[in-house]
């Protein structure tokens, strides 16, 4: 038997989180819960779930600012935004931030947990009616993205140890799955930051995700 998916929830109304423990208790493994962004990084630190419920306005930067600080050390987490507010801007913000899904507080408790489910499995999971704001605020970008010059740049091996290294391996673990020498590796990742004008290892794991070359 599959084990439930486990979660930490972000929220800083008391009563809310207390709710969707409720909801959640028993069919979700619910491993803490944080009312700002800075508990809620820590949190998710500590305990790596895998799927953080978050709400999307919160003091100090909000759910965005919790996604960009967690993805920064942890670039393979996943978001669920869960928020009583439905407007496109918020949803497309936490989108673009790196959130695998969006649905509203109006959500029952079992559509919550097949929504952290299916997240937690891969899936993009939202709201009906927001379903079409993320997709006209991303089909613009992504036609021109079928044929992807940049991808075209990088050999097939450099490929491979960017994705290695998007899904959060270190150089040591990447050269013994590949079975190359970590001083190889890091004249592939070189090679990648080099071509794709890309600063730092986050920034290479969020284009890896953004074109879906890992799952």
């Amino acid at each position: 038997m599959t084990s439930s998916p486990s979660v930490v929830i972000v929220d800083d109304h008391a009563l809310f989180r207390a709710g969707v423990r409720a909801e959640l208790d028993g069919r979700l493994e619910i491993l803490g819960d944080a009312a700002e962004v800075e508990a809620a990084v820590r949190l998710i630190g500590e305990q790596k779930p895998d799927v953080v419920l978050l709400d999307v306005h919160m003091p100090g930067g909000g759910g965005v600012e919790v996604i960009r600080r967690v993805l920064t050390a942890r670039p393979t987490q996943r978001f669920l935004a869960l928020s009583v507010s439905d407007a496109a801007e918020d949803v497309i913000a936490v989108v673009r931030a790196g959130a695998r899904g969006y649905v509203t507080k109006s959500i029952s408790g079992p559509e919550l947990v097949e929504a952290v489910t299916r997240v937690h499995g891969g899936d993009a999971v939202f709201s009906p009616r927001l379903a079409g704001f993320v997709l006209d605020a991303f089909a613009g970008q992504l036609a021109p993205e079928q044929v992807d010059p940049e991808l075209d740049l990088l050999t097939p091996r450099e490929r491979e140890v960017l994705q290695h290294l998007a899904r959060g391996y270190m150089y040591k673990e990447i050269a013994l799955r590949l079975h190359i020498s970590a001083k190889t590796v890091e004249a592939h990742v070189s090679a990648v930051l080099r071509k794709l004008q890309l600063s730092n290892r986050h920034e290479l794991s969020r284009w890896a995700v953004e074109r879906r070359l890992i799952d």
